[in-house]
């Protein structure tokens, strides 16, 4: 089973975009644009303060009719964050993310941010590593031993 640590390393893009709660939702939901990704963490003097995600953007926006430039992400932002630690497993990930109906999990080592992992992330490490199952049963089943 994989670990977070090692999801990262086969992350093609690596970058956690950031920025404080007290910037615009307007200039997070461009940087999101620019950048296409669905998530951006939120950090205040080094620490993880809350993650805002596309989501947030058209429930806690759109859909209440407010302006995108006069709204701070500390308005919107969902917090405290669920995060998870390099050591956990794929499966711990799925559980958490299903269970709390979750797209992204910040990675934290020692309280700091050093990545992060979306479902697509653990969904593409889960259907690897059940290939890889799959291809060794059939090997075994069709007698080709290493």
């Amino acid at each position: 089973m994989k670990t977070v640590a090692q999801i990262l390393q086969s992350k093609e893009h690596r970058t956690v975009y950031t920025m404080g709660p007290t910037a615009s939702v307007y200039d997070a939901v461009k940087l999101m644009a620019e950048k296409n990704i669905g998530a951006l963490v939120l950090v205040e003097d080094g620490k993880v303060v809350g993650i805002v995600s596309e989501r947030d953007y058209a429930r806690k926006i759109v859909l209440m009719a407010r302006s995108s430039k006069d709204t701070r992400l500390a308005e919107v932002m969902s917090s405290p964050v669920m995060y998870v630690h390099p050591h956990q497993t794929s499966d711990e990930c799925m559980a958490l993310m299903t269970e709390n109906r979750l797209r992204h999990l910040p990675v934290l080592e020692d309280g700091q941010l050093i990545g992060l992992v979306s479902i697509g992330d653990v969904v593409k490490a889960t259907i690897s590593e059940q290939q890889f199952i799959i291809d060794q049963l059939e090997h075994y089943i069709s007698g080709q031993r290493d």
